[in-house]
């Protein structure tokens, strides 16, 4: 009896202290919970005014924003503007061309002719002390097949300029998109994570309870510890990722990195369009509006053309001259006399031996055409292998995105099962964390499936010139 007293009384002592270690946390989670209500109440007003100087920016909004601040954009414009001031200054050689000269001569030490007259030598000064002379030139091109031709290769210039230009922007795009989506992937991964955390933290805190009841072991508890301990690094890793998505799409919008800026979007908002999405068959697949073929194709014109130039050199040349002057001389203190002069003419230029050498440049031109030619070709080969891959890639995704929604919708309830069971002392907590796990697991893979159809699909747009 005493025996058996002294137990009932070490068991219900034992179960005061487990009460009032009980009673002790849960007065400390209602200070904490007092103090974060707090800390809520007085940030309502710095958060609104922190809301309020945050702009929102989406998509379609950070695409414009790019288009008008990146540099790249400002320098591709300049350059169509040059080739156009070009193209004038080519132009302006076909019209006249007149020119004033003016001309003084002071005359120092006069030139002296000797004469025989009747057997006497005679001496005589030839010149004046003073000579003006001042006239207009004027020039005019009337045939010139090379400055022809060259007027052309200029307006191929300024196309050749625009389409650099256009691939910018293409570039430009995808870069953006592929931006935004990485930084759009990063924000979820990061929310799956917290969310994760959040559901290994009340687990551990069931396990903690049933420990100090004493319905599982140490051991366990354990376990459960060192789980949430291993969780903190992969959440704070998602945390520092999202902000470097933000850095570097921030840059690329030509921002400064700490712009109160807000990215709108979630890669959820995205599974509708992409589960609904039609893919292109291979017989719709265009690359007549990529921008690399054209640029090669205009490159392969400016070559033709400049065979042009080539053969209008060696071609006959015909130009119009005239000038008007008004000379005069004088002696100092005399009277200048004044003689007025001008002329009109024609000039004809016929190159003869120049076309020997124009044989070999025009060889030359035509090993350069084949050569961009078989480029070209190359290129087309190469687009047309990346462009079904991007359309597998697209393709693949869309049935992963499909699969993976129904196993997170599966995992999701498994997970809840789980919990409810270790609530109820149904199973271990070893169940409970793979199912959690698991769930964590099909969470980011479904995020990465929506991701790899989006950059697919800003891949193709881009290499297929989809502007």
């Amino acid at each position: 009896m005493i025996f058996r007293f002294l137990g009932y009384y070490f068991m219900n002592r034992m179960k005061d202290i487990r009460m009032k270690k009980m009673r002790k946390k849960q007065v400390q989670s209602l200070s904490c919970l007092f103090a974060m209500a707090l800390v809520c109440m007085m940030m309502p007003s710095r958060l609104r005014a922190q809301a309020q100087d945050s702009v929102h920016v989406d998509l379609q909004k950070a695409i414009e924003i790019a288009l008008s601040e990146t540099p790249t954009m400002r320098i591709a414009d300049r350059t169509v503007q040059i080739k156009q001031e070009y193209k004038k200054e080519q132009i302006a050689a076909l019209f006249p061309d007149v020119s004033i000269a003016a001309n003084y001569n002071r005359t120092l030490l006069k030139q002296q002719m000797s004469m025989d007259m009747g057997g006497q030598t005679m001496n005589i000064k030839v010149g004046r002390d003073n000579t003006y002379s001042v006239g207009a030139n004027l020039s005019l091109p009337l045939i010139a097949p090379a400055l022809w031709s060259n007027l052309k290769l200029s307006s191929m210039d300024i196309e050749l300029a625009q389409e650099a230009a256009r691939s910018s922007k293409l570039e430009l795009v995808n870069q953006v998109k592929q931006a935004y989506y990485l930084y759009l992937l990063a924000k979820q991964s990061y929310e799956v994570l917290l969310k994760s955390y959040a559901n290994i933290e009340a687990s551990n805190q069931l396990v903690t309870n049933s420990y100090n009841q004493g319905l599982v072991s140490e051991f366990e508890k354990l376990r459960s510890d060192v789980t949430l301990q291993n969780q903190r690094p992969a959440v704070s890793s998602a945390a520092k990722s999202v902000r470097l998505a933000d850095m570097r799409l921030k840059v690329l919008l030509g921002m400064n990195i700490d712009e109160p800026v807000i990215f709108d979007g979630k890669l959820d908002d995205y599974e509708e369009s992409v589960l609904n999405a039609t893919m292109p068959s291979e017989q719709d697949i265009q690359l007549a509006q990529n921008s690399a073929l054209r640029q090669l194709d205009l490159g392969i014109q400016e070559l033709e053309q400049s065979k042009k130039i080539i053969t209008g050199a060696s071609l006959p040349m015909l130009a119009l001259a005239g000038a008007f002057q008004y000379s005069g001389m004088g002696d100092d203190g005399q009277a200048f006399n004044n003689y007025p002069y001008s002329y009109l003419a024609l000039s004809l230029q016929v190159p003869i031996i120049s076309w020997v050498s124009t044989s070999y440049k025009l060889k030359q031109s035509d090993l350069n055409i084949q050569n961009m030619r078989d480029q070209r070709l190359d290129a087309e080969r190469n687009l047309l292998i990346g462009v079904q891959s991007y359309l597998n890639d697209m393709q693949q995704a869309i049935e992963d995105i499909a699969a993976d929604r129904e196993t997170m919708m599966q995992a999701q309830k498994a997970y809840d099962i789980a919990k409810k069971q270790y609530e109820v002392g149904m199973n271990t907590w070893l169940d409970l964390n793979t199912a959690e796990l698991t769930l964590t697991s099909t969470q980011l893979t479904y995020c990465q499936s929506i991701f790899n159809y989006l950059t697919a699909k800003a891949n193709l747009d881009a290499t297929l010139g989809v502007e």
